[in-house]
């Protein structure tokens, strides 16, 4: 990941926001103060040229994952899921149309009257034109997480890179919040995240960015500006290619 002239490489990114980044110091729901600096900084970046496609997870609002077991079955949890990451791109798109961002909220689920359903061409033809796509409801099917959706929105939408935002700066040998010895990867490659059991996203979305051939940079989406530095190849985070 270089860049040229402070300009970056790259033309098309997807960022891939988990449900848990739009909560802020809240435990539950949304934090407007949170949406409002995350709103900006993709403003930030498509000011540099990039076009942007944004992935949210809805674990700020229900985690089907946990609820199955409950009385609920597995795609009824998972639904419900969905339906919490709809709410999630409603507010980020309201955020940045309120900061004169032109954005469009597109759901995997079809709910026309809230969001336009999402459709490969028509999300193409908003990100050429410069529009920030948000884009809800994962892979629209029960069983699969919002990574996995995000790696499939990225291969789908032709991006160069899949930015996975996290709450810590980049991929390391172990949990750094638990483990005070845990090192840090600049560089590493697929083979060694396989290799090594790193955990940078679900089985299946790594396996389908591998087989993409799409490069991931992880990052800390805390800090203001962090999506426009990992762009530009700076500030911190841990590329992982070939």
């Amino acid at each position: 990941m270089t860049e040229r002239g402070g300009v970056p490489v790259f033309k098309r990114a997807l960022v891939k926001l988990s449900g848990e980044a739009m909560m802020g110091s809240e435990a539950f729901g949304i934090h407007q103060p949170t949406v409002r600096q995350i709103a900006e900084d993709l403003i930030e970046a498509v000011e540099l040229g990039v076009e942007i496609a944004v992935v949210v997870g809805g674990g700020n609002i229900f985690r089907g994952a946990q609820m199955h077991g409950m009385g609920l079955s597995r795609p009824a949890a998972d639904s419900m899921g969905m339906l919490g990451t709809v709410m999630n791109v409603i507010a980020l798109e309201a955020q940045l149309t309120a900061l004169g961002a032109p954005a469009r909220a597109m759901s995997g689920v079809a709910m026309p009257s809230v969001v336009e359903t999402y459709t490969r061409q028509q999300a193409m033809d908003h990100l050429t034109k410069g529009r920030i796509v948000l884009l809800a409801g994962g892979t629209g099917n029960p069983f699969f997480t919002t990574d996995t959706g995000g790696a499939l929105r990225a291969a789908e939408l032709e991006c160069d890179v899949l930015l996975k935002a996290t709450q810590v700066d980049g991929v390391y040998t172990a949990d750094p919040r638990k483990d005070p010895a845990a090192k840090r990867y600049e560089k590493v490659s697929f083979d060694e995240v396989i290799r090594n059991d790193l955990k940078v996203m679900d089985t299946a979305a790594f396996a389908l960015a591998r087989d993409a051939r799409l490069p991931i940079a992880v990052f800390a989406i805390q800090e203001r500006g962090s999506i426009a530095s990992v762009l530009k190849g700076a500030g911190r985070f841990t590329l992982v290619t070939f």
